[in-house]
């Protein structure tokens, strides 16, 4: 029971601890999946393309924000990518996966 307690807080951690420009990046991800992705069944798959799209734009945030070194700080990610744990990965997973499932089913209800 901890262990779901504590990817509970970890992915209110996400909305309560991140900041805006991470979020509205992950909004916007997260639409584009949703309307986008043609039926629930995919949504596995969307979700790992959503969090693969995310990881890129955080990438070219960094880039644009710091104006580095484009290598160094792919050496720099990569690096931290290597070390990435489960409790890292699910709180994102699950944030996206449930904002392109409501995004989805809001489409899928609008168009009728």
């Amino acid at each position: 029971m901890s262990a779901l307690m504590d990817i509970w807080h970890s992915t209110l951690g996400l909305f309560t601890g991140g900041d805006m420009i991470s979020i509205a990046i992950i909004v916007v991800i997260a639409l584009a999946a949703g309307f986008f992705m043609e039926s629930v069944g995919s949504l596995v798959t969307t979700t790992f393309l959503a969090l693969v799209v995310f990881g890129i734009a955080t990438y070219v945030r960094a880039m644009v924000m710091n104006k580095g070194d484009a290598g160094a700080l792919a050496q720099t990610d990569w690096s931290h990518l290597l070390k990435l744990t489960v409790h890292d990965v699910l709180p994102y997973a699950i944030v996206f996966a449930v904002l392109i499932t409501l995004v989805n089913v809001a489409r899928s209800a609008i168009g009728r």
